[in-house]
């Protein structure tokens, strides 16, 4: 009986530890970058007409993400760093496009 007893809380345990990394790992995949998002933004034609920091966290935001414009001025230098978007300087602010 009680090694029965003991094996049971041993499946249980098992079945828990899986259940959490299954959990995790849909976390995981559901995850997305601010590149990812903003790839996807120039993808949907969003970055067609040149648009600053603000505009785009603007339009992050009404999708769900929240980015302050603070955080993404880095995310947007390495994406012109790797040629994914250009830049240029507007009435003294930088604006990014395709």
């Amino acid at each position: 009986i009680i090694s029965q007893f003991e094996r049971s809380a041993v499946v249980d345990q098992i079945k828990k530890v899986q259940s959490r990394r299954s959990i995790i790992k849909k976390d995981q995949r559901k995850r997305s970058t601010a590149s990812d998002l903003i790839i996807e933004l120039k993808e949907d034609g969003f970055l067609d007409k040149p648009k600053t920091l603000l505009e785009i966290s603007i339009k992050l935001e009404e999708r769900g993400y929240l980015y302050p414009v603070t955080s993404l001025s880095a995310v947007m230098i390495g994406l012109v760093k790797k040629k994914l978007l250009g830049r240029k300087k507007n009435n003294g602010k930088w604006v990014y496009g395709k």
